[in-house]
């Protein structure tokens, strides 16, 4: 059912001088922050750094701007080796979506080629492939892969729509709305195998899994920094191996583009990129106050005991087990079924995110897979069980009455 099944509280993780650790953030105290998983939240010592580059860079734009290229060089080895890849393997992009949109944008045509994606993907990314299945004249095919599908089905289901006309394979590490991993390991040894190029969407994997491409045969693997890594928003790393990686290009053509892959990534203008010099040092406040491994099993145990929390608080409300079998489980995320008549939609997920948000003060992630809502839960360092002992206890009756309201509306002729 989950990584880790945790019905005993663990212990709240502290800073170095005692105080919780939710002291060495600026989220606000009035809310319950329970969707790390979305959009992260930066430490203040990675924030101040920022804004102290960003000084740096608005006291002097004409000596910063030309020797960044080289900042950014020098960050990209401290990255690639908290991701544990080669730092010529390695460039530096504004988010996991940038990172497909330039591998989409590189490869080259294949007239009536198909680009095969699963029914768990990213919807900003499937229509990316959409899009440049439009320009091949070909057409995206969709594997079914059910919630509860284990690595063998999950392999199976992605395997049988590999064909002779696919130009590409793009498939999720960890799947963002279902909380799940896919195995791409196996799927990329097969594609690789048929001489299938892959691209891995590892949006959730750097700092939740430690060595995220270790044992992966892939030729193109995008990983957001600002998630679970806690690096400032707008910090993800794409990492290309193999011929087809000479074929990627940043987004803004600038004066590097001449220059080799990754070196044409790490000139863009005038683009503010304090975020990338930043994200260092969110990695290492993580790993100096707590170490990673710390920080990971934390997390885990963190989230079991939510799923064992608020999935019996809504077994109770509702009858029906409120915890989810995903199949191929993922540390640090959890899924439970909200009650019928809640977030059936993404559209609906996302407004009744926005609710939460205004009415209960409650950060937090709804999503929906198959006309079925859920509650994704995520955690991180700064979080304690007592957040999600409150949810349990405030907040699930409440959503109980919204999905009763709703299912009322749903018959009203």
């Amino acid at each position: 059912m989950s990584e880790t099944e945790v019905t005993t509280a663990p212990r709240p993780l502290l800073l170095a001088d005692g105080r919780p650790a939710d002291r060495a953030w600026s989220l606000d105290s009035a809310m319950k922050h329970l969707n790390h998983g979305s959009f992260g939240a930066v430490p203040l010592v990675a924030q101040e750094l920022q804004n102290e580059l960003r000084a740096e860079m608005d006291r002097s734009p004409v000596v910063w701007f030309p020797a960044l290229p080289q900042r950014i060089a020098d960050t990209r080895v401290e990255l690639a080796r908290f991701l544990r890849v080669d730092a010529d393997d390695l460039a530096l992009v504004p988010n996991a979506s940038a990172g497909v949109s330039v591998v989409y944008a590189g490869l080259p045509d294949r007239p009536g080629g198909e680009i095969v994606v699963t029914d768990h993907g990213y919807g900003a990314v499937t229509m990316g492939a959409q899009r440049l299945a439009r320009r091949w004249g070909g057409r995206v095919r969709t594997a079914r892969v059910p919630l509860g599908a284990g690595e063998e089905e999950a392999y199976e289901a992605v395997a049988a729509e590999l064909s002779d006309a696919t130009g590409l394979v793009v498939l999720d590490q960890i799947t963002s709305a279902t909380a799940r991993r896919m195995p791409v390991e196996r799927v990329g040894a097969h594609a690789r195998r048929l001489g299938i190029p892959t691209l891995v969407d590892a949006a959730h994997a750097p700092g939740l899994i430690a060595a995220p491409l270790d044992g992966l045969t892939c030729d193109f693997w995008v990983g957001n920094l600002h998630k679970w890594g806690c690096a400032p928003r707008g910090t993800a790393a794409l990492v290309a191996r193999g011929e087809l990686r000479e074929r990627l290009y940043p987004l803004i053509d600038s004066w590097a583009a001449a220059d080799p892959y990754p070196d044409r990534f790490d000139q863009q203008g005038t683009v503010d990129a304090t975020g990338y010099l930043a994200a260092p040092a969110a990695l290492d406040f993580v790993e100096r106050t707590w170490g990673w491994d710390t920080a990971r099993r934390y997390m885990e145990d963190l989230a079991g005991y939510a799923e064992h929390v608020i999935g019996g608080a809504l077994a109770e409300l509702t009858g029906e087990p409120g915890t989810v079998d995903v199949g191929m489980p993922v540390p640090g995320m959890r899924l439970v079924r909200l009650p019928a008549g809640l977030a059936a939609s993404r559209v609906e997920a996302d407004a009744l995110r926005d609710r939460a948000a205004d009415e209960l003060g409650v950060e937090t992630a709804f999503t929906s897979f198959d006309g079925v809502g859920y509650l994704r839960l995520s955690a991180h360092v700064y979080n304690t069980p007592a957040d999600y002992e409150y949810f349990a206890e405030t907040c699930v009756p409440v959503l109980g009455e919204w999905a009763r309201a709703a299912r009322a509306r749903s018959h009203t002729p």
